[in-house]
């Protein structure tokens, strides 16, 4: 019975980008606008997003679905969706701050930092897809 157990879960298939070039903060404003979404509606979001991390979101999306692709022959690409999308705060660059000139011969510290940006889908089954989609049009057929 375990064994059956496992084998109804939902797969989930996952990309990282480690040490990326860009602050946690700026970076989580992209990963909340496209958490929950559907893979092609993701990817669409990001391809118009004027956001420097939509570049890096972007690809790691594409590489998720490689992952499933090439490890699952059975999984449909096109219904996986983004089950979870995070930036987590990395080291500084070089593990130290730097220097800037200031005012009157003072130094003046700021920081580079990095940052870690995870993308995991997951595969909805095709019972949950279609009662979102009655949803959505009965919603449309009452306001009609």
């Amino acid at each position: 019975m375990a064994d059956a157990t496992k084998s109804d879960a939902p797969k989930a298939f996952m990309a990282k980008h480690r040490y990326a070039r860009i602050t946690a903060r700026k970076a989580r404003l992209v990963a909340d606008l496209i958490r929950g979404r559907g893979v092609n509606d993701a990817l669409e979001v990001l391809q118009f997003q004027h956001k420097r991390s939509a570049g890096y979101f972007s690809q790691l999306v594409r590489s998720a679905m490689a992952n499933a692709s090439h490890k699952d022959e059975s999984v449909n690409v096109n219904q996986l969706v983004v089950k979870d999308c995070r930036a987590d705060d990395g080291p500084m660059l070089q593990g130290r701050m730097r220097f800037r000139p200031g005012p009157q011969g003072r130094a003046m510290p700021f920081k580079k930092m990095t940052a870690h940006l995870t993308v995991v889908l997951s595969e909805v089954e095709g019972e949950k897809r279609s009662r979102r989609k009655q949803k959505a049009t009965a919603g449309k057929a009452q306001e009609a």
